[in-house]
């Protein structure tokens, strides 16, 4: 995409743009109104070669919106707590509630642009970056999320005629601003129109407004934000939920089915190998914290599986300051107003630290699905998001282990019946778990899809053998180690 194609000189009068405001911003404000009510949120992308021109129409969005509704935020160089975490930490950690208006300053598109121009990491992380990006947009826009996406740019006389005034724009004086384009115009816009032709898509496009004349460049994204909102407005409601398992899949392989679950280990070698295996834990995170690797474990299974009892053999030779646990339950309504995956993002651990999900993202396409919590096409895309998701864990470096606890429905009911004959565990059992048994086959098709479709060589499922609780024990410990010992090679 050439931007020489929107340099057209386009001049918008005085006169012209005061008569157009009073009803302009009456609009405004009325769709924003209605959007409180309304079922998804607005991000609106503001990024540019101009940047002095997106400070003014930040200001002006300000202005002419209600500001006690709007989230606002400046994307500069991440900040410390960003940096311990992988690159789109700092995008998710800003988006919107459902109702509300985002308004985003540079961005994921300034950042990878920036990255370009500077020359910053490899060609390889670049292009990881590019994708996901497709990944992120996609994932909002099929979410619900109204995405705008607006580049303001200078034609290259009018940046010439400025840097020649001498007067430099604000944020020209370092790499956080607009020194890149500043100091290397040239390579700004070819990398800006290598970003722009790679991330414009029939679901995200990109509006490209002229930037010389304040007075269109404010009109022109007011009214497109303006049309967009009522058109999202004035649209039908977002489709009933369907009945989870509507949808046919291909075949998956039958993991559990070849699960052989008759491992068992006796009490004497369990506590031969115990000791050796959590001492082995507790060196290697020692070692991750020192080199900086994040450890993140996510842990799935039947109900009784002993999902439990596996944690606290990890976390009990680990010290306190190290680890967090992250225990998964239905979401809160602030959760509920966000992208499923966005209350995992938030609980990323920093570099060096661990944190263990006690269930975990897969919820989309196990609990959900089989009890039509999530529409058909939520949970079949929630495959590639989650992908895409653990792919950046891995390229931050992270160590990332997934289990599944497998046990038979005869095990299960055993244990059920155990727990509800001990006083500490009774609180365990409830008339759910029992109606969640009468849809065994339906949610052991839905482990198979997840299993074959989420496992990848840097984020492989571990399907563990649980009828034995010692053998599960140890098997995970193992498993544990072998994935942290496997980062800090990388490291």
């Amino acid at each position: 995409m050439k931007l020489e194609s929107f340099e057209l000189g386009t001049k918008i009068g005085k006169e012209e743009y005061a008569e157009a405001l009073p009803e302009l911003r009456v609009a405004l404000l009325n769709a924003q109104f209605d959007l409180r009510k309304a079922g998804f949120s607005v991000v609106l992308l503001l990024a540019g070669d101009d940047y002095q021109g997106v400070d003014e129409l930040v200001d002006v969005l300000h202005e002419w919106l209600d500001a006690r509704y709007i989230d606002t935020e400046v994307f500069l160089r991440p900040t410390d707590v960003e940096r311990e975490r992988p690159l789109f930490f700092r995008y998710w950690q800003a988006l919107p509630p459902r109702g509300r208006v985002g308004i985003h300053v540079g961005g994921w598109a300034v950042g990878a642009v920036r990255a370009e121009v500077l020359d910053e990491g490899t060609p390889e992380s670049r292009a990881q970056t590019l994708r996901h990006v497709s990944g992120f947009e996609r994932g909002l826009v099929e979410d619900g999320t109204l995405l705008l996406k607006v580049w303001v740019h200078l034609s290259p006389k009018e940046h010439a005629r400025r840097r020649k005034s001498g007067k430099r724009p604000a944020g020209a004086e370092d790499e956080e601003g607009s020194r890149w384009v500043w100091e290397q115009p040239a390579e700004a816009l070819r990398a800006a129109e290598d970003f722009i032709e790679k991330t414009d898509t029939a679901s995200a496009p990109w509006w490209i407004v002229e930037g010389t004349n304040d007075r269109h460049r404010n009109l022109t994204v007011a009214r497109a934000l303006l049309e967009a909102l009522e058109g999202r407005l004035g649209s039908a409601s977002e489709p009933e939920s369907s009945a989870g398992l509507a949808v046919r899949l291909p075949p998956a392989p039958d993991v559990l089915g070849n699960v052989d679950l008759r491992a068992e280990l006796s009490r004497k070698e369990y506590r031969s190998q115990l000791d050796d295996l959590q001492d082995r834990v507790r060196k290697l995170a020692i070692e991750a914290r020192e080199r900086r690797v994040a450890t993140v474990l996510a842990f799935e299974g039947w109900d009784a599986a002993g999902k439990g009892g596996c944690i606290r053999r990890i976390t009990r030779p680990l010290e306190a300051r190290d680890y967090r646990v992250v225990p998964i339950a239905a979401p809160s309504e602030l959760e509920q107003a966000h992208h499923y995956l966005w209350r995992f993002w938030r609980e990323l651990p920093a570099r060096g630290r661990i944190v263990v999900f006690d269930r975990s993202w897969y919820g989309r396409v196990l609990v959900e699905r089989v009890e039509g919590l999530a529409r058909d096409d939520e949970w079949l895309r929630a495959y590639e998001e989650i992908r895409d998701f653990e792919e950046q864990l891995t390229e931050s470096g992270a160590a990332l282990a997934k289990f599944w606890l497998h046990i038979d429905p005869d095990e299960q009911l055993r244990r059920f019946r155990a727990r509800e004959q001990t006083p500490y565990k009774k609180y365990k059992i409830t008339d759910e778990d029992y109606r969640n048994r009468d849809r065994w086959d339906d949610y052991a098709a839905a482990v198979n899809d997840m299993v074959a479709r989420t496992s990848s060589d840097s984020a492989p499922w571990h399907v563990v053998a649980a009828n034995d609780k010692r053998h599960a024990r140890l098997r995970v410990l193992e498993e544990t180690c072998n994935a942290l010992e496997s980062a800090l090679a990388r490291a």
